[in-house]
Formats: C-alpha cells, sequence, structure tokens
C-alpha cells in the first residue's frame, strides 16, 4: 500500500510533488472526510478509502494529504459526514460519493445514474468520479491566446457537439461530435469570415440533467469549472478530453481565430432541495449556494433550482482559480458569462452595487488580456443590460436583439429606436464613455429561435421538449411571413429569404461587435423549437446540407462580414469611446425625402447619410419596413465625379443582392425604389484607396 503523509493546503485540487499526489478540499463543517481511490469508474466498491485525521491532515478548513505512488489518470473521490440540518443550510451525506471542485478531469462510466445522486444511500458505482491530472504535459508550440481588438472581431456562437454530429457533416463517426471534428472544419470558419467562436459550455457537465428520455445537449449544467467535457472527446476520455480541446485551441489560433467559452458560474448540476448532491451540496452547502432569507429553500436567481453564492471569498477564489487555468493552461481568448447578474448579488441573494467577483475578474492581471462577456440579466429579474460594472465587461445587448427584430418584423413606433442601435445604442452606453465593441449585438443565440424560425414561425413549438409547450419564452418577436412552418409558397421563402439578409445586414453594419448563431448563414432550423436544451438530436444539428440549398445566403453573409472587417462598414474603432466616434462621424438622417426623418409611431421608412472618422467612405442606406414599395429620394448622384454604387439591395436576386465593392453597379438616379421589407446600402469613396471604383478591390 502506497505511503501517506500530512500533504498541504494548497494547492487544491490534485497536485502532483515529490513522491505522488497531493489532495486539497475546502469544507468547513464536515467532521470527518475520506479519500476514495477507484480503479475503474464504474467500480461501486473502492480499491482504498484514506480516512483523513483532522489533526494531522487539516489545515483550518481544508483537509488534505499526499500519497505516494499514484499518478496521471488516478480516479479518485471523497465522501465527507457531518450535520445533515437543512434548517442550518448542511445537508452532509456520508454515503454519497462527492466530486473534487478542482478536479481538472471527470469520468463518467456508462454506469452513471443521477437519480442515484438524489435518493438515500451509497451510490459508488453510479457516480462520476474525479481523475488526476497533469495539464503542463502539453507541447503548444508557441501558441499564446490572439487577443483580437473588439473592432476587428465577429463572433460564431456554436456548439462543440452540435457544429459536426450531423450525418451530413462528412466526417467520420469517429469524429462527428468532438474538439478533433470542429479542427476538420476550421477551412468552413475561415471562408465564412468568423473571427471568433464562443463555445457554449465545455465544462464538464450532467448530460442526464433534463426529462427523462432526452439528454442534456447544451450544457448549461456543470458538476466542474476546470474539467473539460469528456463527452467531446473521441472515446469519452477525460485526458484524452484535456489534449484534444488543446489541439483544437491551438489549430484554431493557427487559423486566426479566437476561442471563447460560454462559462456558467451561477449555479450547477446539482439543482434544487430534491436534487442529487454531486461535489458542493455534500461539502460545504451553506458556501457554494444562495439561500432565501428566511427559509432553508435555495435561491433560484438560474431558474435551475440553485444559485451559486459566488460572492462568498472561496466560491470567488474557486471562479478566478477557474477562470486563470482555462486562460493559462488552456488558452482561451475570453469569456461569456452566463447569467452575470447572479454573480452580482451578495451572500444573501441582494443586488449589490459593487460586487467582489466581478471587480476581481474585471482587474485581474493574468485575466487582463481576455475579452469578459456578459449576459447582463438573471431569472430573478435583475436587468442590467447597460449599467452592468467594471472598466472591462462587454455585455449582451438584448435590446439591440429585441429592437431590430420587432423593426424588420414592421412593428410601430421603432423609427427612433432602430438608428440608436445600429449607431452603438449610446443610451445605453454612452454615460460611461464605453467603447463601441462594448456592445455585444445579436439577433439570434442558442436560446431562442434560429434566424430561419424567426422568419418563419410566429410561435413556439417545443412539445418534443416534454414540457407540455410551457418551456422557452413567449415572445419571440418573429413573424411566418403568411405560413407557419416550412411552405412550398415561392413568394413566402422569397420574403423570408430577405428578412433574412435584412437581419444580417443590419447585424453587421450596426456599431458595436456583431455575434451570430452557428447555422444562421444556411438558415438552419430547429422546426420551431426555442428551447432545445435538451434535444441532442438533427433538431439542434448544423445540417451541412443546407450549404447547398442556401448557398445564396451563405454567399451574402460571407460579403457582409468581408463588408465589415475590409471596408470599415461598422465605424468601429478600438480604444476610442462611442461618444468621441459619434462625434466625429457626420450622419444625416432622412425620410423618403432628403433631411426630411419621419420619426412618428406609424412610419417605417428611414434612410441615412454617414461619414466614418477615417473620411474614406460615405454610405448612404435605406430601409423599407413598410408592406408597400417606397420612392427614396438619393443625395447628390456624384462627389468630385464618383458615383454611388449599389452595394446592397435585399430584395434582389443573388447574385445582384449584394455586389463585390469593385463590381458594385453605378446609380445615377435621383430616386430609388426600395422594395418592400427590404435594405439597400449605396456607398462612394471619398479617397482613391477608398474601394469603391470599379477596377480597384476591397482595400
Amino acid at each position: 500500500m502506497d505511503a501517506t503523509s500530512r500533504g498541504t493546503p494548497h494547492p487544491l485540487g490534485a497536485s502532483f510533488c515529490a513522491d505522488g499526489v497531493n489532495f486539497s478540499v475546502f469544507s468547513k463543517s464536515a467532521e470527518s472526510l475520506e479519500l476514495l481511490l477507484f480503479d475503474h469508474v464504474d467500480d461501486d466498491r473502492p480499491v482504498r478509502v484514506i480516512k483523513l485525521d483532522p489533526g494531522q491532515n487539516r489545515t483550518h478548513h481544508y483537509w488534505h494529504v499526499c500519497v505516494a505512488g499514484l499518478g496521471k489518470g488516478q480516479l479518485y473521490a471523497y465522501r465527507a459526514s457531518g450535520p445533515n440540518d437543512p434548517a442550518r443550510r448542511l445537508r452532509f451525506d456520508g454515503e454519497k460519493l462527492l466530486l473534487d471542485p478542482y478536479a481538472r478531469g471527470v469520468a463518467t462510466g456508462p454506469g452513471y445514474d443521477r437519480a442515484a445522486a438524489a435518493r438515500p444511500g451509497a451510490n459508488a458505482g453510479k457516480a462520476m468520479k474525479s481523475v488526476v491530472a497533469k495539464p503542463g504535459d502539453y507541447d503548444w508550440e508557441g501558441d499564446r491566446p490572439l487577443e483580437r481588438p473588439y473592432s476587428e472581431t465577429v463572433i460564431y456562437e456554436m456548439h462543440v457537439g452540435g457544429f459536426t454530429r450531423h450525418p451530413s457533416s462528412g466526417l467520420s463517426a469517429e469524429l462527428r461530435g468532438t474538439y478533433r471534428g470542429v479542427i476538420e472544419k476550421i477551412p468552413y470558419l475561415q471562408e465564412l469570415g468568423i473571427t471568433a467562436v464562443e463555445l457554449l459550455p465545455v465544462f464538464q457537465f450532467d448530460e442526464q440533467d433534463c426529462p427523462a428520455g432526452l439528454s442534456n445537449y447544451w450544457g448549461y449544467s456543470p458538476v466542474s469549472f476546470f474539467a473539460p467535457h469528456a463527452g467531446y472527446s473521441i472515446d469519452r476520455e477525460p485526458l484524452e478530453a484535456i489534449d484534444e480541446f488543446r489541439d483544437m485551441v491551438k489549430a484554431l489560433h493557427r487559423a486566426g481565430i479566437e476561442v471563447i467559452l460560454d462559462v456558467v458560474y451561477n449555479h450547477t448540476a446539482e439543482g434544487d432541495e430534491g436534487g442529487p448532491t454531486f461535489c458542493f451540496r455534500g461539502l460545504q452547502d451553506d458556501v457554494y449556494y444562495l439561500f432565501e432569507e428566511h427559509a432553508d429553500g435555495y435561491s433560484n436567481f438560474s431558474g435551475t433550482g440553485n444559485a451559486l453564492n459566488a460572492n462568498h471569498a472561496v466560491v470567488r477564489r474557486m471562479i478566478r482559480d477557474s477562470l486563470r487555468y482555462w486562460v493559462q493552461e488552456m488558452h482561451v481568448d475570453g469569456f461569456r458569462f452566463d447569467l452575470a447578474s447572479v454573480m452580482s448579488r451578495d451572500e444573501m441573494g441582494r443586488p449589490t452595487h459593487s460586487p467582489p467577483v466581478l471587480w476581481a475578474i474585471d482587474s485581474d492581471p493574468q485575466l487582463a488580456g481576455a475579452k469578459i462577456i456578459a449576459e447582463a440579466w438573471d431569472a430573478g429579474g435583475l436587468y442590467q443590460v447597460g449599467q452592468f460594472i467594471g472598466d472591462r465587461w462587454t455585455e449582451w445587448n438584448g435590446k439591440f436583439r429585441d429592437d431590430v427584430r420587432r423593426y424588420v418584423r414592421g412593428d410601430r413606433g421603432m423609427m427612433r429606436l432602430l438608428p440608436t442601435r445600429m449607431l452603438g445604442s449610446p443610451d445605453l452606453y454612452s454615460h460611461e464613455d464605453r467603447e463601441p465593441g462594448q456592445s455585444i449585438n445579436f439577433v439570434t443565440c442558442h436560446d431562442g429561435f434560429t434566424l430561419n424560425d424567426l422568419v418563419s414561425y410566429d410561435r413556439k413549438h417545443n412539445g418534443e421538449n416534454l414540457e407540455g409547450n410551457r418551456d422557452g419564452t413567449d415572445e419571440n418577436y418573429s413573424w411566418n411571413c403568411g405560413s407557419e412552418g416550412p411552405t412550398d409558397d415561392a413568394r413566402i421563402e422569397a420574403l423570408r429569404n430577405r428578412q433574412v439578409k435584412n437581419f444580417l445586414t443590419l447585424l453587421m453594419l450596426s456599431m458595436g461587435t456583431p455575434m451570430m448563431l452557428m447555422g444562421d448563414e444556411v438558415r438552419n432550423t430547429q422546426h420551431g423549437n426555442n428551447n432545445v436544451y435538451c434535444q441532442d438530436n438533427e433538431v439542434s444539428w448544423f445540417d451541412w446540407t443546407l450549404l447547398d440549398s442556401h448557398a445564396d445566403i451563405l454567399r451574402f453573409v460571407r460579403l457582409l462580414i468581408q463588408y465589415r472587417l475590409h471596408l470599415d462598414m461598422s465605424m468601429t474603432r478600438d480604444r476610442v469611446s462611442l461618444n468621441e466616434l459619434l462625434a466625429g462621424t457626420d450622419i444625416q438622417f432622412h425620410g423618403v425625402r432628403l433631411n426630411d426623418p419621419d420619426w412618428a409611431d406609424h412610419s417605417h421608412a428611414l434612410a441615412a447619410t454617414f461619414v466614418g472618422v477615417n473620411r474614406t467612405r460615405e454610405m448612404h442606406v435605406m430601409g423599407n419596413a413598410f408592406r408597400e414599395p417606397l420612392e427614396f429620394e438619393l443625395p447628390p448622384a456624384s462627389h468630385d465625379g464618383v458615383p454611388w454604387r449599389l452595394l446592397i439591395d435585399t430584395s434582389l436576386n443573388p447574385p445582384h443582392d449584394i455586389h463585390d465593392p469593385h463590381a458594385a453597379p453605378e446609380v445615377s438616379a435621383s430616386y430609388y425604389r426600395v422594395e418592400p421589407y427590404t435594405i439597400v446600402l449605396l456607398g462612394r469613396s471619398l479617397a482613391k484607396s477608398a474601394g469603391f471604383e470599379a477596377d480597384s478591390a476591397p482595400s
């Protein structure tokens, strides 16, 4: 039997020492604690139980032991005994197997059973196990995070598994749905033109946290904040997942693409009082979670049954350690924080003006180069878009999403809101001199309709989720364009294509950082399901056959992204505040007549002429969200002999809907007819190198 010694409280987790592995875990109220070692993931009996002596193996609230002779790949877990007193917010269960909160790997065997962790009794043979890992054993070949400025960033929100799991992906069964599968599709991402992928959760999550018979797909059900999800590795092996994840990051970096992780630090997979005991609940319930003020029940600001106590010193340190690990050891470029407003609540669950954890992330020098993006709301009613704390935090701009949806749908009262959203939402961000890139603009994301479904369904169709269609939001600001769901009506399909292009045009031409959803570039559909969290199947996977059937939309998106990145269509510049940028940009608003904008609630027509701070190009955009065509008066036909050129007209059939700048046709008339539900963009150069002359390519 391998010898044991006292060990050390730092570092937390399983770390290598001179003669073996040191284990350290926090538990303030445990009366006894055992370290269990296993040979196989589904073993119901450990090969060794090491009972820690509180006099020898405990320093303050940290239990630790060094076990000689152990190495990488060792399976382990804890059992903690103590008070089971919900009134005191303690729920110790000395029979339950517990994961290490700092484990770098988590193993889930075929016998894993979530229900066994929720009912009384031992569950060792049906529990997940922690895995000893040695992350430093990897050759990064000089790779470092890219630190691309927001002004050069176009984000593509995607799911690691769903991106390549569809049989039409053309990959072998072994590669589909894996980190390595993503590597195989990097050429597609490069051709699309995106500069960053935002990956739905890749922390190890509980695939059984969903209705019976389904599988948790999204991954917003974490059991670890350090271990990459083993289900995305080729053999579902925890240690292989670490290296395969890093292979993916390294390959994406070589292609010039950043990796942003969607991280869940607001709740865990343990759920409410009736949920399973995996880790945190069994080690120190009152530290890791928030509780209702005068009850023993969990606060539910996440909508999933519990809320992490992020501003407790122990939890705050764990979150910071996790972020540093993913930047330093896994080389990720940034994070999007799910329901980040939960993290702004104090230890009583009350919103606080200066939350320590958020300021710690904002000011951490080890995270200084990483993008930090907040979903600035929570399920408890807290909505902080435009008011999130910190100097570096950017925000998912939910108001951009809603207002652009309503404008394209043709709602009343949108004429004043639309230009505000396109100009970086100064009503939200000008008061703190934020940079324009700090508004993350999006129309669709994983949570809700896809872009295709936004123009194909008036209501959600979530019956397959087995929750009686009660789940998912009811207000989508969608319009089916005349028929619910798929149709053979060519007129409806043409209108849907037009509306899709309208959304994409507004997204890519607006000030701020654009984010698009995986598959929107080819009208991927979820068949009207706006909450596919439990649909790990073809309902939510990327259908690669659509590259051919919707090649016109794909071409449109590729050119739009080129416009944004190479022609500075968004007028965005880094390290310049939104106020400074707007002050240096010439903008004139019009209606159907020049210099006569119609801001009335019933108006659906708006035009604008603008010249960016670099003074190299002039743009003129016209939008008609009315059901009839409108004649728009144009500014003078030429500037120093340089005419307007038609760049975009979303009503035209491809390839005339969007033009390469060097081949864009001249527009010499004094009026332009804008068809119903159409956006038109004209451009001309103010300098010879600007790129709109017929004989010049994009700069």
